[in-house]
Parts: C-alpha cells; sequence; structure tokens
C-alpha cells in the first residue's frame, strides 16, 4: 500500500501550469513545510521536512484558487518516484507526493496574514442572537432570555 498523510504550510504559492493538448491538464507543484514531531536536545538541526507535491486536474485548480503562501493544509496521496536525465548528462531522481486530496487545516479566521482575520471566515455574529448569561454556581450557564423552551432538546 502507498498512501501519505502529511500536514503543512505551503512554503510559496502553488506553481500552475497547464498541460498542452486538445484536453488541457492543470498541474500545481508546491512544497510542503512539515513540522518534526520531536527535536533532539541542544541540537540546532531543521525541524521541519520540505516536501515535494504535485496535484493534477481539480485539485490543482483548487490549489490555484484558495491556497497561497503560508496556507496549512492537509493532503493525501502516494509517493512517486522518478528519474530523468538533465542537460549536463546527469542523472537526477526524484520523489513527489501526488496529491489525490487536499483540506483546509484552520480556518481563515486562524490565518493571521490573511486579510479576513477579523471576520472569522466571512460570518458576522449577529446581535439579535441573545448572549448567554454567566455561570451559576453548579458549573452550567443560564438559559438567555428569549429563547423559548421548545426550541431545546430536552424537556
Amino acid at each position: 500500500m502507498n498512501k501519505v498523510i502529511l500536514m503543512g504550510r505551503l512554503t510559496r504559492d502553488p506553481e500552475i501550469r497547464y498541460s498542452q493538448g486538445e484536453n488541457s491538464t492543470a498541474v500545481a507543484r508546491f512544497t510542503l513545510a512539515v513540522d518534526r514531531r520531536f527535536k533532539r536536545d541542544g541540537a540546532n538541526e531543521q525541524t521541519a521536512d520540505f516536501i515535494s507535491c504535485v496535484a493534477f486536474g481539480r485539485t490543482a485548480e483548487f490549489m490555484e484558487r484558495y491556497t497561497r503562501q503560508g496556507t496549512k493544509l492537509v493532503v493525501e496521496g502516494r509517493i512517486q518516484t522518478g528519474s530523468y536525465t538533465n542537460k549536463d548528462g546527469n542523472r537526477v531522481y526524484t520523489t513527489d507526493v501526488v496529491v489525490e486530496n487536499t483540506e483546509f487545516a484552520e480556518s481563515k479566521a486562524s490565518d493571521s496574514s490573511s486579510s479576513f482575520a477579523g471576520n472569522h471566515g466571512g460570518f458576522e455574529q449577529s446581535s439579535a442572537r441573545p448572549e448567554p448569561t454567566s455561570a451559576i454556581g453548579d458549573g452550567f450557564m443560564n438559559i438567555p432570555d428569549g429563547v423559548e423552551d421548545e426550541g431545546l432538546p430536552f424537556n
């Protein structure tokens, strides 16, 4: 089985290209900085791995539209190795994660570089909704005024 799941941040904006031909397909190349779980004591070693990823089709189009440098993502895919001969005649070996699925790992509100950071993902809290009052002595919050008993999930 060849399955990879990574969570990390984009090191820069994804590089998007489109294949040639009748059925042109989007191809997104990007690098994820994935934090290492443990550090060695006192060592000044790198604490993240920089993993090359490639996405095709709709996933690549998603990357182009909705992600940029610093975006935290969870990607799922497979490892693919390959090789080619460069212009100097040297054999170059490659390892990429071919991304099959991707999801945001945090909301826009969590992304401090986002221009929507103060807008909590585009939703504003309505002032018409009553706020709960402070907790009473038993640790439970009082039901705010204006909420009907019929709307509660218990009797």
